[in-house]
């Protein structure tokens, strides 16, 4: 950065650090890692074939990771391993020999969801750089400081912040931060969405995302279809773009720019890349680049299912989610005018060629379905003197390409039924073959993105000849002859010569940036001697940039002394407390005061209050008093910059303790002394998870509903019923979203501020295609939360998991009247006791008899 302009940004962000921001890309295979490198990343993040969020991708084995990392650092790019997906109490020890494969292979640095897993790699090698994943879902500098607790050297933010949120969290902590700055956009937070489990039996916080985000909804408002035309797809956001704020991103101190798109091909890892290199470039020079309507149109064709900031502007509701389509539609290319014999006429918004392919939007359902096909010929056209439109070209469409205005588009023999076609169609650009092929040029065939090198001559008579070389990726050679240079008898060696000869680097890496040559008398230095050095230069380069970093590492397996830790507090928490019992305690989790009451009069001594409106929890505190129950307070699941006074807030109210659902509430509580438990949303799934939750204070762990059954027995075998709690029945919280369904579709506002909260005035549910009704709620931070329509009730395996230890068991509640709670508690507590039998509960309560998820690692026993 020049000094002008890095001088001025620092007078523009006083105390705050200027950094030259990282370009992170993805790399689903190894052609799209060939294509991030040559496209000017800095660093790429890929997964494993195991222990990836990118299940779906093709992935790297460890076989190969060694090659990988040494053909990255040779370029002076780094590589991230993606390990962020929750680990099953079984897959520990593979885990620990993951970790050691990937510290032996020079990895820089491993991307973490599990809190047992960094707390396992920080024990495996304690300087192996840790970075905490969106799926950690850290929000405010609370999460950050949690991820410095646990040794993470930079932490990836959620999705769902605003650039104002991003200066609050830099303003608070000095842990350096990621962001995503273009690619697909969940709709729900990243490591809070169970829809994939709910719907579709299969973990998203285990690599296997259903998209049921991108599936078609309608809703159901106070038992009444609303009509929102042809508006289906209401979770579905846009693809985020943030090209246009990467200079505001810079002088926000951001450490990393990252790319989404591990499940994308190669061209669209190289030209996203390359756009987003040079936005960042010319920030730096302090020129920020404004890219034109063709460059926009460029990284649209890739994949786009339309651009959006995403939360980085603020919120509003009817930004990110357009709700008329969910699937990659490309560009859009114009609005047909006519039909004329096999012939389309185009309004055109963009430019076309022979050869694109192009979709006309459409409903299956109708007469008018969606069609696509490659354009065969196209030419200009224009309005006669009649009104019709007529071709340029006596209707021999030859032209190739039409920039704009209007044009005829003719497609192959039964690849469109053009009788199909209608006037004011949209037209979409889906692929671009001569795009394709400009893209591919950037990463095949020999390296295009060369290492710079400076090399240092010294030559003189009666002496070796010495060439040091230096690259601008930091690493260095030195190589000399075994004999003394002569003299020459008429001109001597000089820098031409030197240049000349060692600049030949062709079918390397490297390209000769500066020569300093130190030459005393006349050497005499064949160009043989030369090519030679030369050669041995370059070997000695790339073995020093393939060097796999030196580690600490310890030489004994470190899960066996972490698994006794986590046996022992256990135990010791069981040995000082009054939940050593045999007899299992229930608790219920309460979203009325009169359920709440209905618990008291069952007998239930611990109850968790989670409101929508917080102000009533008083009258939950209220209903307790004097009871000798527990009521502890469920916090949101998200906490944003400027929402920590809440906390203080249900202190205020004095119920027992805290129902800690993020970072900052575990950290209040414990700074305030109030009991706290570790809610689900913690998604404590392995013993070691659990020791750290216990270790920073709470009393109870909630086991993770991405745990199955199978898992969840295994889980108890290494930790004592004591510190666990199992919910045993609810309706599965699928998406958790920062985005408002009920702004943005039954409300004329933008946010909470305009929107006249209809979550105060209306029951929605939303029908998905099988026609379930799942009910949709919003908490005080005004964060949607899609209840799955049918409760989950794990009674069949009460037997089993009382025979295991378990200590707790849950019951959560929903919209059950009061007496339908008291009738749902009453059959748990007869099974609990053994007056009801355990299989019969669910099927009396019209639930699903389950646990967690029901694909691959569950087996219902």
């Amino acid at each position: 950065m020049p000094p002008a302009v890095a001088a001025a940004r620092a007078h523009e962000n006083p105390g705050q650090a200027l950094v030259r921001p990282e370009l992170l890309a993805p790399a689903g295979d190894r052609q799209a890692m060939t294509a991030a490198v040559e496209n000017g990343a800095d660093a790429v993040y890929f997964g494993l074939q195991r222990y990836s969020a990118r299940a779906r991708a093709v992935n790297f084995d460890g076989d190969d990771l060694p090659e990988v990392m040494a053909s990255l650092h040779a370029r002076g790019v780094r590589g991230y391993v993606a390990m962020n997906t929750l680990v099953f109490p079984r897959e520990l020890a593979e885990i620990e020999a993951a970790l050691r494969a990937v510290v032996a292979a020079g990895v820089d640095a491993i991307i973490v969801q599990d809190l047992g897993m960094a707390r396992l790699a920080r024990e495996i090698a304690p300087d192996l750089e840790l970075h905490a994943s969106t799926q950690m879902s850290i929000t405010d500098a609370a999460g950050i400081r949690m991820a410095r607790r646990l040794g993470c050297a930079r932490v990836i933010l959620a999705r769902e912040l605003s650039l104002d949120d991003i200066a609050a969290i830099r303003r608070e902590s000095e842990l350096p931060v990621e962001v995503f700055v273009h690619g697909a956009l969940c709709v729900a937070y990243s490591g809070q969405c169970l829809t994939s489990e709910a719907l579709g039996g299969r973990s998203a916080n285990r690599g296997e995302c259903a998209q049921a985000c991108r599936m078609p909804y309608e809703i159901i408002c106070d038992g009444e279809l609303r009509d929102l035309g042809d508006t289906k797809f209401l979770l579905s956001p846009q693809d985020l773009a943030a090209y246009d704020l990467v200079p505001k991103l810079i002088d926000l101190g951001v450490a990393s720019l990252k790319i989404e798109g591990r499940l994308k091909s190669a061209e669209y890892v190289a030209n996203v890349t390359r756009h987003y290199r040079r936005a960042i470039d010319a920030a730096l020079e302090g020129t920020p680049r404004v890219f034109s309507d063709a460059e926009v149109r460029d990284v649209e064709m890739s994949f786009s299912r339309g651009f959006t900031h995403g939360f980085f502007d603020g919120t509003n509701h009817k930004e990110p989610v357009r709700g008329d389509r969910s699937k990659k539609r490309g560009v859009f290319l114009g609005t047909v005018v006519d039909v004329d014999g096999p012939r389309v006429r185009v309004e055109l918004a963009g430019p076309v060629k022979k050869g694109d392919g192009v979709v006309f939007d459409g409903d299956e359902s109708s007469a008018v379905p969606e069609q696509g096909g490659r354009v065969y010929q196209v030419a200009p056209a224009v309005p006669s003197r009649r009104g019709r439109i007529d071709a340029n070209s006596n209707q021999d469409l030859t032209s190739g390409s039409v920039d704009g205005g209007l044009a005829e588009l003719a497609f192959g023999r039964d690849d469109i039924d053009v009788r199909r076609i209608r006037r004011g169609q949209r037209v979409w650009k889906t692929d671009d073959p001569e795009l394709s092929k400009r893209l591919r040029a950037t990463f095949e065939g020999p390296p295009h993105r060369k290492v710079d090198v400076d090399v240092r001559v010294e030559a003189r008579p009666g002496a070796p000849l010495r060439v040091r070389a230096t690259t601008s990726i930091g690493t260095e050679a030195v190589v000399e002859t075994d004999f003394a240079l002569e003299a020459a008898d008429r001109l001597g060696a000089d820098e031409g010569l030197f240049r000349e000869q060692l600049g030949r680097l062709g079918g390397t890496i490297y390209e000769l940036r500066a020569v300093e040559a130190e030459v005393e008398g006349a050497p005499l230095v064949p160009k043989s001697v030369l090519n030679q050095l030369r050669r041995t230069l370059v070997a000695r380069l790339d073995a020093a940039g393939r060097a796999v970093p030196t580690r600490t590492v310890a030489d004994e397996p470190a899960l066996p002394a972490l698994l006794a830790a986590a046996g022992s507090r256990g135990a010791q928490t069981a040995a000082t407390t009054d939940e050593s019992r045999e007899i299992p305690r229930l608790a219920v989790l309460c979203r009325t005061t009169a359920q709440v009451e209905a618990a008291l009069q069952c007998g239930i001594r611990d109850l968790y209050a989670d409101y929508q409106d917080i102000t009533r929890y008083r009258e939950a505190v209220a209903a307790v008093a004097d009871t000798g129950a527990r009521l502890w307070l469920a916090t949101p699941r998200i906490q944003k910059p400027g929402e920590a006074n809440l906390m203080r807030v249900l202190a205020k109210f004095g119920a027992h303790g805290i129902l800690a659902r993020h970072y900052g509430g575990l950290e209040f509580a414990t700074r305030e002394g109030i009991p706290w438990l570790a809610d689900f949303a913690m998604n404590a799934t392995n013993a070691l998870t659990v020791e750290l939750l216990k270790s920073w204070g709470a009393e109870r762990v909630t086991a993770g509903f991405d745990l199955g059954i199978d898992q969840l027995l295994d889980l108890l075998g290494d930790v004592p019923g004591a510190a666990l709690e199992v919910v045993v029945h609810h309706h599965m919280p699928m998406f958790h979203m920062e985005h408002c369904v009920f702004c943005a579709f039954l409300s004329p506002g933008t946010d909470k501020t305009n929107c006249g909260r209809p979550c105060d005035e209306h029951e929605v549910r939303l029908r998905d295609r099988v026609g379930a009704e799942h009910r949709l709620t919003a908490d005080v931070g005004c964060r949607n939360t899609l209840m799955h329509a049918t409760p989950q009730s794990a009674a069949e395996f009460l037997p089993k998991l009382r025979m295991r230890g378990a200590g707790w068991f849950r019951v959560e509640l929903l919209d059950e009247t009061a007496a339908e709670a008291e009738r749902t508690l009453s059959l748990y507590l007869g099974a609990l006791s053994g007056r009801v039998e355990c299989r019969a509960l669910y099927r009396e309560l019209r639930a699903e008899g389950r646990y967690g998820v029901t694909r691959g690692a569950l087996t219902l026993l």
